[in-house]
């Protein structure tokens, strides 16, 4: 369910709650017991060996209206409000730094996968952004999409050895907050699945 507004945008909401669709997300307003969720989904991916290489993940960068426990949902694009009753076990960017680091180490095909503070020597961090994880709802079919963005950098030189950007759209099947939920974790186990295959093979 999309949360609550505030009091001074109650006039652009009266006009949108009319849609069945906004009228059931916005029930349950004022409640403080949510739902919580996580990144479950298994992240498959199959790039070659690289066991003389380690390396870092640092928690990925994110605008502050992602990163947090909030599940953002996109009504129009520029205005975006948050999934009610529902939240994630942790601020975003840490839970997917988490999966990240799952990720590579489920490969048993990088020489190791550090995050900052545990000492490894280092060949490469893997810097990411995450620019989309959200919901839109914002047209007819509601859609997940996760966008996160790479670099490949050079520990030893600071250079970067290479980039690129990962985009999933995931159609949502049904209108309930689970269903929003396991939308998004498809989209992310996509994401993540071809940026470790990508950055193996560029390693």
């Amino acid at each position: 369910m999309i949360g609550c507004v505030s009091s001074g945008r109650h006039q652009v909401w009266k006009a949108v709650i009319a849609l069945p669709l906004f009228a059931a997300l916005l029930g349950g307003c004022g409640s403080t017991n949510k739902d919580t969720y996580d990144l479950s989904a298994s992240v498959k991916a199959s790039g070659p060996s690289v066991k003389s290489r380690q390396i870092l993940i640092p928690p990925p960068t994110a605008l502050q209206a992602l990163d947090s426990n909030q599940i953002v949902i996109r009504v129009s694009s520029s205005e975006i409000q948050y999934l009610g009753k529902s939240q994630w076990s942790d601020k975003l960017s840490k839970m997917v730094q988490s999966k990240l680091v799952e990720a590579f180490e489920n490969t048993g095909k990088l020489g190791g996968v550090g995050v900052p503070g545990q000492g490894l020597a280092i060949d490469y961090q893997i810097v990411t952004d995450i620019r989309s994880f959200e919901i839109n709802a914002s047209g007819g079919q509601k859609t997940a999409i996760v966008e996160i963005s790479e670099k490949i950098l050079n520990d030893r030189t600071g250079t970067v050895k290479a980039q690129n950007v990962f985009r999933k759209v995931v159609p949502v099947s049904g209108g309930s907050n689970p269903d929003f939920v396991r939308a998004l974790d498809a989209a992310f186990a996509g994401v993540a699945g071809e940026l470790v295959d990508w950055t193996l093979r560029s390693l």
